[in-house]
């Protein structure tokens, strides 16, 4: 009788395993067609940069690729956004598109969303109507601040920057790859068109 019973609660074991398995199979599927991370807790936000120099990061960067976001034309060419240091330590930003060959820009400020914090999360507010605050979280900066990964921490939005206007296809998979890892879903990444001569 007692084997019977552990031959039972063997069998049961076995059962509640493969239940298991074939739930995570099925989990890291779906998010892998999502483009996710299936064990990135989404509860929780974006990790980012410290110690950000900001007399470093300042200047222009070229758009690579982005999850659309209300503050760009949807059809943008070109896009690129210029910063440049003010002495409160705050940052004057450009943002520039081009939309069948007119250029459209908007111009706003940047701001540390916590001054004594050194995570690199600012507030982005723009000088158009209805002003719109916006979060600017720089999630990821290579040594030689020659690429850049910034989101919010809702997801919803992303970009891939560079000092350069095109970059090579490894290391574009590999800033995807980190976006990845952030929890983002890249499925709704697109590709920003650069001209091989960008524009004055």
């Amino acid at each position: 009788m007692a084997m019977k019973v552990m031959e039972g609660a063997k069998g049961l074991f076995l059962l509640v395993s493969l239940l298991s398995s074939m739930f995570m199979c099925a989990l890291c599927s779906r998010a892998s067609i999502l483009g996710l991370n299936p064990f990135y807790q989404l509860d929780s936000v974006p990790t980012v940069v410290k110690g950000l120099d900001l007399k470093r990061y300042v200047g222009r960067w070229y758009e690579i690729a982005s999850i659309a976001s209300n503050f760009e034309p949807p059809k943008g060419t070109d896009t690129r956004a210029t910063y440049a240091l003010n002495k409160s330590g705050t940052l004057d930003v450009l943002n520039e598109s081009w939309v069948n060959g007119k250029r459209v820009f908007a111009k706003g400020i940047a701001y540390k969303d916590d001054p004594s914090s050194d995570e690199a999360k600012f507030k982005l507010k723009f000088y158009v109507p209805p002003s719109p605050v916006a979060d600017y979280w720089v999630l990821y900066l290579d040594a030689d601040y020659q690429h850049a990964i910034v989101g919010v921490p809702s997801r919803k939005s992303l970009f891939i920057l560079s000092r350069q206007s095109h970059v090579d296809d490894e290391t574009y998979k590999q800033l995807v790859q980190k976006a990845v890892d952030e929890g983002y879903d890249v499925s709704n990444l697109r590709k920003t068109p650069q001209s091989d001569t960008p524009p004055q």
